[in-house]
């Protein structure tokens, strides 16, 4: 599904995906996906990818997403790390990408929202 309607290689090896974030139980709900995503930025940039792919959950204002649900991550998690939507092929998924090449280390991320913010 994250290839419907969009036209890039699907074999490049120079684009990489998130697909899952986990965080332990007993320290969910802490905002710790916003660390995990930036520092997935910079691993794959540290490593020679040009570009990082992820396909989370838009999360709606107000609704709870269960852990089972939110494995993949929410929208604004990959939106503050830098990811821009490329297409949004589902009602419950969005493919978001970022180029590493243009990611600079240090640059104004912020350091994510309060704890227990999804």
């Amino acid at each position: 599904m994250p290839w419907l309607g969009r036209d890039e290689d699907k074999d490049d090896d120079g684009v990489w995906a998130v697909t899952c974030l986990v965080v332990r139980k007993g320290y969910r709900g802490r905002g710790l996906t916003y660390p995990l995503a930036r520092a997935a930025v910079d691993f794959a940039r540290e490593r020679g990818a040009r570009s990082l792919e992820a396909y989370p959950m838009p999360a709606e204002a107000g609704k709870q997403i269960t852990w089972g649900e939110a494995h993949v991550g929410v929208r604004q998690v990959f939106e503050e790390a830098g990811f821009t939507e490329v297409s949004h092929p589902t009602l419950r998924r969005v493919v978001m990408r970022i180029d590493v090449a243009d990611h600079r280390q240090g640059s104004d991320q912020g350091e994510g929202p309060t704890p227990g913010r999804v």
